[in-house]
């Protein structure tokens, strides 16, 4: 089964490979999906290596996205600094090469269902807090963590525009694991000066 999520992707990232799209012209072009569309398309980078200085730009752009669909917008907009920005070609092209391996696994899980509950205004605005905090916790200074937040995010992004109402239940539970797994790093690294200060004690007993 083929997502509108994998198609539509697959169709910005061919345009942008062929002919250099601000946020802004991507925003246009997608309407009403916009807010879907363009946070997995901003989140997605966060799975592979990036160029530096990418993070902030495309981090910030997902959490005043997201931050909108909390307050319940349907129409996205972006200050013109996070609005201008263009991805690279070669960047875009990496993308394209490695679009199908997260592609394959969410049309496994994903397709129409509890529809009823995706088009509930207060689900929307739900997820919108859910995508913000886990942007939060994608831009954390934490090496290594990346892939944890953004595949809370980018399920999101894949539940609302498939309409598939367990998946976003799933993503909703899936913050909560999320935040707990970072709380557990955060208290871990609270506490590593500590435990390192006791190795040699506790090696030498």
């Amino acid at each position: 089964m083929h997502l509108r999520f994998s198609q539509d992707i697959k169709t910005l990232l061919e345009k942008l490979a062929q002919q250099p799209l601000t946020l802004e012209d991507v925003l246009a072009e997608t309407s009403e999906r916009g807010f879907s569309l363009v946070i997995g398309l901003l989140v997605l980078p966060f799975l592979f290596p990036m160029p530096p200085g990418f993070s902030t730009i495309l981090g910030s752009g997902c959490l005043l996205l997201s931050l909108q669909m909390a307050i319940g917008r349907r129409s996205p907009w972006l200050p013109k600094r996070v609005a201008r920005f263009q991805f690279p070609r070669q960047f875009i092209l990496q993308l394209l090469q490695n679009l199908n391996r997260v592609t394959r696994l969410l049309e496994k899980i994903a397709r129409p269902r509890w529809m009823r509950l995706t088009a509930n205004p207060h689900i929307w605005q739900m997820s919108g807090v859910c995508i913000a905090w886990l942007t939060v916790l994608l831009m954390a200074p934490i090496p290594f963590t990346n892939p944890i937040p953004t595949v809370g995010i980018l399920l999101f992004a894949v539940a609302t525009l498939e309409a598939d109402g367990l998946l976003l239940c799933l993503s909703f539970g899936l913050t909560v694991a999320i935040t707990l797994i970072f709380g557990l790093i955060g208290y871990l690294l609270w506490q590593s000066p500590q435990l390192l200060q006791n190795l040699p004690q506790n090696l030498s007993l």
